[in-house]
C-alpha cells in the first residue's frame, strides 16, 4: 500500500513557505488523551523542546524550527520554547553548557511555564549530541570521548526522567556544522590527511550511535513508567555528502535543500516506521514527508516499534587465516641475478608498498560490533606488505616470501601509521587517492635509501602499488579531477620516479578492484551494515540508483582506470633496462561476492563498517597476488572469487621465476598508434529545446542561450587564433580568427566547433563573431597576440566603442556574451618582471576591464575563463624549428 505523503515541491531550492493548508489527508487524532507513552500521536503533542543546541547551531536550529512548523499542522496549539527568543536556553544564550545543565534549564522552564501543564501535556524533547564539537585525533581519544559523551547523555536523561512527565525524549547525533571554528578547536584536522579525518569522524559518529544504543538498552529506554520513554534516532544527522567529499562549501540553494533533507530524516525517525519509508525524495525536486497511517499512527517508541540493536549482533567466528606452504624448493638463484627477468622468490631481499587503507590495514581483524577498530591500521596483517607472526597464522605476501628468504626486510609489523618505525616500507596512507601516490613513492624511496639494512643498489626489491578505490568513491563530485587521464597521470608520474630512482626492482601494479559488487552489502538490510556511514566514505558508489546513468558512469570509470594501467605498461615505458619492470597483476579485475548458504552476501569478509576488508579477505588477496606473480603474462587470473578455496602456487623447475613479459614469452602491444591528422573539427549537436525566453528577459539570471544576440571576446593569441590552422612553420604567426574557440564563426558546428557556432544553433541571427584570417573580419574579437592582462582595459574600451558604433545591433536592448581569457603571457614573463606581473596586478587589471564593462554595457554576461595549467607546455620539445622561430618573435 502506498503511504500518504506530504509533498513539498522545490523550485530553485525548496523553501518552507511553499507549503500551505493541511497536506496529510487523514490525521488519525486520539479519541481521548493517551495515558501511555506508546500510544501518543503527533496531534497529541502539546510541547516540542530541545536540549543540545549551542550558539553555532544555526543549521540545526533551522531544522528544528521547520519541524516545529510541521508538527503545528497536526497540533495547532503546539508550544515551542525555540520560538521564544527570550527564553534562557534559546541558541543565542546557550554557549557551551553541558547537556545536564541544559536539561535542568529545560525542565525548570517546562515546570514553571504557566502555558504548559507539566503533568498533563504530552511533550517531545529532542536531545542532540553535537559530534562536530568533539575533537578526538587518535583511536584512544575516540574511546575516551565516546565514554564521556555517553556519561553526559546518561546523566541528562536521568535528570529529565526524574523531572518530567508525559515525555518522549528523542536522542540524535548531529554532525552538520563544519566551519573554521571547528578547525581551530580541532588541530588534528590540519595534521591528519583528508582521508584520515573523514574516516575518523565517520567512525566517531558510528561508535557514539552504537554506545548510546547500548546505554538505552541497559536503561530499558527509561520506560519504567507509562508516561516517559527515550528513543534513539536510527542514524546520525550528517551534512550533504558532496561537501564532505569535496571539502567545498555548499551554495545557498544546496544548503536549503540539505536542510529539507535533514528535516525529512528527523520527522521520519519520530514516526512509527512503515514499509517504503526510505524513498523520501526524487532527485531533490520533490520532498515527500511520510504521514501517520491508520495502522501505524503513533510516534515511535521502543514499546510500539522495537528496533535492531548493535549488541544483538553475534561476533563472527575467527576464520582460519593461515596458509599451508606446499612448495618444496625455496632456493634462490646460484648467484644474484643481473636481470629482473630471472628473479626467483628467494632472490627478493626487500618488500615495499604504497596505497590506501586497504594496504594500510584499517580494521582488518575487527568484528561487526567493534567499529572503532576500523580506525586502527593493522599494517602487520596487510595482504601485500604485512609481516606479523608467520604464514601458518597470517597470510601475507611477505610471510610467503619469508619461506624463500628468511632475511627478507621492509615488511610492516603491528599497528600504526606510515611514519612509525614498525611501518617500515609500508607507506600507504588511509584515505589516499591517486594524487597522493607520487608523494608516497618519494617517501618510500627516501626510507629505502636511509635504511642501513638495505643495500639500495644491490638488493632486489618487490614494490606493490594499489590505488584508485577512493578516486572512484568521490568521482561524481569532481569528474574532471578524478578522470581516467588524471588517474593515469598520477600513476605514470609515480612509476616514472621509481623507474628513475630505484635499481633492481619489480613493481606489482594492482588493477583497481571492480568496486560495484560492494553495493550488495548495502542493499540487503538483514546484513545490518552501517550504510549511512559508507555513504560518507564512498558516496559515488553507494548512492546511485540501479540502472541509472550515474551507475553506468561509475562502471565506465572503473573499467577506464583498469584499462589505462594496462595500456601504460603495455607501452613498454618501464622496460628500458634489464633491472626494472612493472607487471600488471589483474586478479581484482572481476569480483565475485562471497555468499552465505542462503544466498546473501557474506559479511565475514568485511570489517565492521562493511567497507574495509577483513583478515579473511586479506588472506585470499595475498594468495591471489602471489599466484598472479607466478602466472605468465597473457594467462594471469583476472577474477577474485572470494567464495573459492584458493591454494597457493609454487615455482617449478621449468618456470622458477617471478613472471615478467620477457620470461613469459609475451609481446607488449606497444604504445597506441599516433592518431592521424583530424580532418573534421565539428561536433554533434543533440539539444532539443532551442527556444528563447517567451519575452526578452530583464534579468541576466533568466538568460537562455537563444536570448543571446551578440558575442565578443578579449584576450591574447589563444583567442586571436594565432597559428590555429598552421600546417607549416611559416603560418604559425597567422591569426585564424574564424576558428577561435570562444569567438570564431567559420562554417558551422558540423565542421568547426566554437562557442558562436554552438550558440548559432539557438539563434541563427547571432552577431559579433570573427571569421577568416587576419583583422579584416574580426568583428568583436578584440584579442591581440602577445597581450598581457595590462592590456585588457584597453581592449574593453575598444570593444565598447565598436559595439556602440555597430548599427547592426541594439546596444541597449540586445543581450551580449563577452569571454575573457588572458594571463599566459604574464606567466611567461613573470620571472623577469615580477613586480608588474604579480598576481595582485593581474587581478587588478582584470578588475579594471570588468569595471568598464559593468559601467558601460547593459544586458551583459561576462565569461572570465580561468587560466589553463601552463606547466604542461614543458612537455613540448624546445629544440624544434617551430618553437625556435616563435621564441625569436
Amino acid at each position: 500500500m502506498m503511504l500518504p505523503r506530504l509533498l513539498l515541491i522545490s523550485v530553485l531550492g525548496f523553501t518552507w513557505t511553499t507549503v500551505t493548508g493541511m497536506p496529510c489527508s487523514q490525521m488519525f487524532p486520539s479519541q481521548s488523551p493517551p495515558s501511555n507513552v506508546n500510544s501518543v500521536r503527533p496531534s497529541d503533542v502539546a510541547v516540542l523542546s530541545s536540549v543540545g543546541l549551542h550558539m553555532h547551531s544555526t543549521e540545526l536550529s533551522t531544522v528544528v524550527s521547520r519541524l516545529t512548523e510541521l508538527l503545528t499542522l497536526f497540533s495547532p496549539a503546539l508550544i515551542s520554547p525555540l520560538s521564544d527568543q527570550t527564553n534562557p536556553y534559546s541558541p543565542q544564550f546557550v554557549q557551551h553548557s553541558s547537556l545536564v545543565e541544559q536539561a535542568k534549564e529545560v525542565s525548570s522552564y517546562l515546570q514553571h511555564n504557566q502555558v504548559v501543564d507539566a503533568a498533563k501535556d504530552w511533550k517531545i524533547l529532542l536531545l542532540f549530541v553535537q559530534v562536530d564539537q568533539l575533537c578526538p585525533c587518535e583511536q584512544q581519544q575516540v574511546q575516551s570521548v565516546v565514554r564521556a559523551v555517553v556519561k553526559d547523555v546518561d546523566e541528562a536523561l536521568q535528570l529529565l526522567h526524574s523531572q518530567l512527565k508525559r515525555t518522549i525524549v528523542s536522542v540524535a547525533l548531529w554532525d552538520g556544522e563544519h566551519d573554521s571554528c571547528q578547525k581551530k578547536m580541532c588541530p588534528c584536522m590540519e595534521t591528519n590527511s583528508e582521508g584520515e579525518v573523514r574516516l575518523l569522524r565517520a567512525m566517531l559518529s558510528q561508535a557514539l550511535q552504537e554506545s548510546l544504543d547500548e546505554l538505552l538498552v541497559k536503561r530499558s529506554w527509561f520506560s519504567d513508567r507509562d508516561d516517559f520513554t527515550v528513543i534513539l534516532q536510527d542514524t546520525p544527522f550528517i551534512p550533504d555528502i558532496s561537501s564532505v567529499s569535496s571539502g567545498k562549501p555548499l551554495s545557498e540553494s544546496q544548503v536549503s535543500q540539505q536542510t529539507d533533507k535533514l528535516l525529512v530524516q528527523m520527522w521520519t525517525n519520530l514516526l512509527q516506521p512503515t514499509n517504503g519509508q526510505h524513498n523520501t525524495d526524487d532527485n531533490g525536486k520533490i520532498i515527500a514527508l511520510p504521514c501517520p497511517t491508520e495502522d501505524r499512527p503513533f510516534l515511535r517508541t521502543e514499546g510500539n516499534s522495537p528496533s535492531y540493536h548493535h549488541h544483538d549482533e553475534s561476533p563472527l567466528d575467527l576464520p582460519f587465516t593461515g596458509t599451508e606452504m606446499p612448495c618444496e624448493d625455496f632456493s634462490p638463484s646460484p648467484s644474484i641475478p643481473a636481470t629482473v627477468h630471472e628473479l626467483r622468490p628467494g632472490d627478493i631481499k626487500v618488500v615495499a608498498a604504497v596505497g590506501d587503507s586497504l594496504t594500510a590495514g584499517n580494521g582488518i581483524p575487527t568484528s561487526p560490533n567493534n567499529i572503532l577498530g576500523v580506525l586502527q591500521q593493522y599494517r602487520g596483517l596487510s595482504w601485500s606488505i604485512g609481516g606479523d607472526e608467520n604464514l601458518t597464522s597470517v597470510t601475507t605476501l611477505p610471510n610467503i616470501l619469508r619461506y624463500f628468504n628468511q632475511n627478507l626486510t621492509g615488511y610492516s609489523l603491528g599497528i600504526g601509521k606510515q611514519n612509525t618505525p614498525q611501518a617500515s616500507l609500508n607507506q600507504a596512507v588511509t584515505g589516499a587517492k591517486s594524487k597522493d601516490i607520487p608523494e608516497q613513492v618519494r617517501a618510500l624511496v627516501a626510507r629505502m635509501k636511509n635504511d642501513s639494512t638495505i643495500n639500495f643498489e644491490s638488493d632486489w626489491k618487490v614494490i606493490t602499488l594499489f590505488i584508485g578505490g577512493n578516486d572512484i568513491c568521490d568521482h561524481c563530485y569532481n569528474s574532471l579531477f578524478y578522470s581516467v587521464d588524471n588517474y593515469l597521470r598520477n600513476i605514470r608520474n609515480s612509476l616514472d620516479y621509481l623507474h628513475k630512482e630505484v635499481p633492481r626492482a619489480l613493481v606489482n601494479l594492482i588493477e583497481p578492484l571492480h568496486i560495484l559488487p560492494l553495493r550488495e552489502m548495502h542493499t540487503d538490510a538483514s546484513l545490518k551494515c552501517p550504510t549511512w556511514l559508507v555513504n560518507i566514505l564512498c558516496p559515488c558508489v553507494i548512492l546511485p540508483k540501479t540502472n541509472s546513468q550515474a551507475l553506468q558512469m561509475l562502471e565506465d570509470l572503473n573499467r577506464g582506470y583498469q584499462h589505462a594501467l594496462s595500456e601504460l605498461v603495455e607501452s613498454g615505458r618501464y622496460d628500458t633496462r634489464s633491472d626494472f619492470t612493472v607487471v600488471i597483476q589483474p586478479f581484482f579485475r572481476e569480483i565475485i561476492v562471497p555468499r552465505l548458504p542462503d544466498g546473501r552476501p557474506d559479511r565475514s569478509y568485511f570489517s565492521a563498517d562493511c567497507f574495509h576488508l577483513s583478515q579473511k579477505a586479506h588472506t585470499l588477496m595475498a594468495r591471489s597476488l602471489w599466484n598472479n606473480m607466478l602466472e605468465p603474462l597473457g594467462n594471469k587470473t583476472s577474477k577474485q572469487d572470494f567464495s573459492a578455496d584458493i591454494d597457493i602456487s609454487c615455482p617449478t623447475k621449468t618456470s622458477p621465476y617471478i613472471r615478467t613479459y620477457n620470461n613469459s614469452d609475451y609481446s607488449y602491444a606497444g604504445p597506441p598508434p599516433t592518431p592521424g591528422p583530424i580532418q573534421d573539427w565539428g561536433s554533434d549537436f543533440s539539444c532539443v529545446d532551442l527556444a528563447p525566453s517567451d519575452s526578452v528577459p530583464t534579468s541576466v539570471h533568466q538568460l537562455r542561450p537563444a536570448d543571446i544576440k551578440v558575442v565578443a571576446a578579449l584576450g591574447d593569441s589563444s583567442t586571436a587564433g594565432t597559428g590555429a590552422k598552421a600546417k607549416t612553420v611559416f603560418n604559425l604567426n597567422k591569426e585564424y580568427k574564424g576558428v577561435s574557440w570562444s569567438i570564431g564563426g567559420d562554417k558551422s558546428l558540423e565542421t568547426v566547433t566554437t562557442l558562436p557556432n554552438i550558440l548559432r544553433k539557438f539563434n541563427e541571427a547571432l552577431k559579433g563573431f570573427s571569421k577568416g584570417v587576419g583583422p579584416r573580419q574580426k568583428a568583436f574579437n578584440m584579442a591581440v597576440p602577445g597581450a598581457k592582462s595590462l592590456e585588457i582595459p584597453a581592449q574593453a574600451q575598444a570593444l565598447i566603442k565598436a559595439m556602440r558604433e555597430n548599427k547592426a545591433m541594439n546596444f541597449e536592448k540586445d543581450w551580449k556574451l563577452v569571454t575573457i581569457l588572458v594571463g599566459g603571457n604574464d606567466l611567461c614573463s613573470y620571472c623577469i618582471d615580477q613586480n608588474n606581473l604579480s598576481p595582485q596586478n593581474y587581478s587588478h587589471n582584470i578588475m579594471l576591464g570588468l569595471d568598464m564593462l559593468h559601467k558601460e554595457v547593459p544586458r551583459l554576461l561576462v565569461n572570465v575563463v580561468q587560466l589553463f595549467q601552463i606547466d604542461t607546455l614543458k612537455s613540448v620539445k624546445e629544440n624544434t624549428l617551430g618553437c625556435s622561430l616563435l621564441q625569436r618573435n
